[in-house]
């Protein structure tokens, strides 16, 4: 590999720029309201760590195109992975669940990439133990492909095919400082 890559690989390419997160927020948003009916019985439910901010930043934007408070929850899933024994051991976060709950409210699971699925499988279960959702839908800002599991989002920011051996790395002000989408790997 060419020093030019090597630097391209380490530095990442940018895929999503601060203007375009915001303009994806803004179109799941809509999105959102489309399929909803204006997001009538939804509560929106962001997984830790980006979901959080982003399932904060939707609601905020339904609110300011309709009027509309969504409730906002952190959906920890932690205790819920297939992977606990293959990981360091990690930190529980909080699960903090709206008023109102999650019985007979359309759930919308928020995160900020969707790989393998195994993510999402392990919100699907902690989800059951808060209470029986009327329906669940998932939101994510990338979707990088590869999944492990029968699972699709129902709204994507962006698809972004990648190879098994690049990674996705999606920061966010409120966490990080800026708003960006880059993609590492050998062929970035």
């Amino acid at each position: 590999m060419s020093s030019d890559k090597t630097e391209l690989s380490r530095a990442g390419k940018t895929i999503l720029t601060d203007t375009d997160v915001s303009r994806v927020v803004d179109r799941i948003a809509h999105q959102i309201l489309e399929k909803t009916e204006g997001a009538r019985d939804t509560v929106l439910f962001g997984i830790p760590t980006r979901g959080v901010p982003l399932a904060k930043r939707l609601a905020a934007r339904i609110h300011a195109f309709e009027g509309i408070d969504v409730p906002v929850g952190i959906l920890d899933v932690t205790l819920y992975r297939d992977d606990l024994r293959l990981k360091a051991a990690r930190a529980l976060g909080p699960t903090d669940v709206p008023p109102g709950g999650v019985d007979g409210h359309r759930v919308i699971l928020v995160d900020d990439v969707l790989f393998s699925g195994r993510t999402v499988r392990a919100a699907l279960d902690a989800l059951g133990d808060l209470g029986r959702p009327s329906s669940v839908q998932l939101a994510v800002l990338v979707d990088r492909g590869h999944r492990e599991l029968p699972i699709r989002a129902d709204y994507v920011g962006k698809n972004i095919p990648t190879a098994l051996s690049e990674s996705v790395r999606v920061t966010l002000a409120e966490i990080d400082g800026t708003d960006e989408v880059k993609l590492y790997g050998s062929d970035a």
